[in-house]
């Protein structure tokens, strides 16, 4: 049965420009955390010096990717991203999974985010107040202040993010530009490993967490509802935060390489991610001063929590957007009367995550080789399934009415060559996926498998929209006559 949300369903509403939008997705890939532990997970579990190399790689198939995305992006005018293209490109099925597949590689990703949050935190405190606690307290303790800002209107968000955001780039600006002035030419040209290094078995590691890095970039159209003049706003933010993070990720990585000398990397990348050394604070204190150092510990923090806040807010506008499609209860997509905000979902949001956290807690897994690394894996294979059914989803769409008489390349060519990209390289990244998780084949297989998984169990869920005729915006997904603010 055919699920049709009510016309006079009220809609978020708001005015983030361009710049906005780019803070709220750069600020979900949060560049400090990224350069801290991704960079150096990458070093060690990948193609060692060769690791920034899977960044570049990652940014040029999100910007394949990209193209289709944002073509398609002014018809499916909701805020529902990938879970709304996969709907009306390729009907109601494909459409739930793809819901169900996003919920569980962003889950996986904020937990990660959340554990490493815990134990940056109470290193933090115990090193400097001398209170030595669980790090999962202060996990908890961060959910709960996520769940207030959530609950508020989306622009608090972004100021919040905004402030934490400029302060850990600025931090890694400065860091890279000393380091590439003083670290000397030989350990900066030997920063720059062969591009024979890219083909090393090890790469497929490095893009799995270079993949994981860029998770959140379609914050761009999830904040559709919420942007000023969204047709012009969403396409310039989508391109221009891909080129950020993967830029900055990749310049950063180069920068730490040769900062640690080239010869040293990949001993200390091993040394940091198993918890006996901080790869990056030890090499700012080395280059910008031991106060430097100070600093950095507390931007790490701020780095995390700006990072969970904009996966909470994503996460929160997927479940109101399936709520509003039927695939979930109507009172999951209430929009709060003052706040404007999906203020239900992003309490729903709140208290899965601490659910979820509680019993890994009480698994008794390591906050950061278990379920930061698990969890970071497992969301990099959903989230390169949902790029890859989106894609899909942007080629059939495209095929017939909705394509004729306009740029077959970025409609139809590229879109196509985007879905060969990404099923590529989510190939390449099972194909080793072992050394993502240090675990057995059989153990491996499982952690991978469950945003498929999860795909399966969305085919069967009955609600969700059907697909319109091909070349028409589906009148279940449209939203509400904008009210512009005075």
């Amino acid at each position: 049965m055919t699920h049709t949300p009510d016309p006079a369903l009220p809609r978020l509403q708001g005015s983030l420009g361009v710049t906005s939008i780019v803070l709220m997705v750069v600020a979900a890939a949060a560049p400090l955390t990224v350069v801290s532990s991704n960079v150096p997970l990458a070093i060690a579990l990948g193609n060692g010096n060769g690791a920034p190399y899977a960044f570049i790689i990652a940014a040029v198939v999100l910007l394949l990717f990209s193209v289709g995305f944002v073509a398609m992006s002014p018809r499916v005018t909701n805020s529902g991203a990938f879970f709304s293209y996969v709907a009306l490109g390729l009907g109601r099925r494909p459409g739930n999974a793809t819901a169900a597949i996003a919920l569980v590689a962003y889950t996986c990703i904020q937990c990660a985010v959340w554990g490493f949050l815990g134990v940056a935190t109470n290193s933090l405190v115990s090193g400097y107040v001398g209170v030595d606690l669980p790090w999962w307290v202060y996990s908890f303790l961060f959910i709960a202040i996520t769940a207030l800002l959530g609950y508020r209107h989306i622009e608090l968000s972004a100021k919040v993010l905004g402030v934490a955001l400029a302060a850990e780039i600025l931090i890694v600006v400065v860091y890279d530009a000393v380091v590439f002035a003083t670290s000397g030419g030989a350990n900066v040209g030997g920063s720059f490993a062969p591009l024979s290094t890219v083909f090393d078995p090890g790469v497929a590691a490095a893009i799995t967490f270079a993949i994981a890095g860029f998770m959140g970039f379609e914050a761009t159209v999830v904040f559709r509802d919420e942007a000023r003049d969204p047709d012009r706003t969403l396409p310039r933010a989508t391109y221009i935060s891909v080129l950020l993070i993967g830029g900055f990720y990749a310049i950063s990585g180069f920068a730490l390489i040769a900062a640690v000398h080239p010869g040293q990397a990949v001993d200390l990348a091993v040394t940091s991610i198993n918890g006996d050394g901080t790869m990056l604070t030890d090499s700012m204190q080395q280059y910008l001063g031991v106060a430097t150092g100070h600093i950095v510990q507390v931007l790490l923090i701020t780095s995390l929590f700006a990072c969970a806040l904009s996966f909470h807010n994503v996460i929160a506008r997927y479940l109101l957007a399936m709520s509003q499609n039927g695939l979930l209860p109507a009172r999951v997509g209430a929009i709060h009367a003052k706040h404007r905000s999906p203020s239900t979902a992003s309490l729903t949001q709140s208290v899965s995550a601490a659910v979820l956290l509680l019993a890994l807690v009480l698994i008794g897994l390591n906050p950061i080789a278990q379920i930061y690394g698990f969890m970071a894996g497992v969301a990099a294979v959903g989230f390169l399934l949902l790029m890859i059914l989106t894609s899909i989803a942007v080629w059939v769409y495209f095929r017939g009415a909705a394509a004729r008489g306009r740029n077959l390349w970025r409609l139809r060519i590229i879109p196509a060559i985007a879905v060969l990209v990404l099923v590529a390289t989510l190939i390449i990244v099972l194909s080793q996926f072992t050394l993502v998780t240090a675990l057995s084949v059989p153990v491996s297989v499982v952690i991978a498998a469950v945003p498929a998984v999860a795909g399966l169990v969305g085919l069967l869920l009955r609600g969700g929209a059907d697909r319109p005729a091909s070349g028409d915006p589906a009148p279940e997904l449209q939203t509400a006559p904008r009210k512009e603010p005075a």
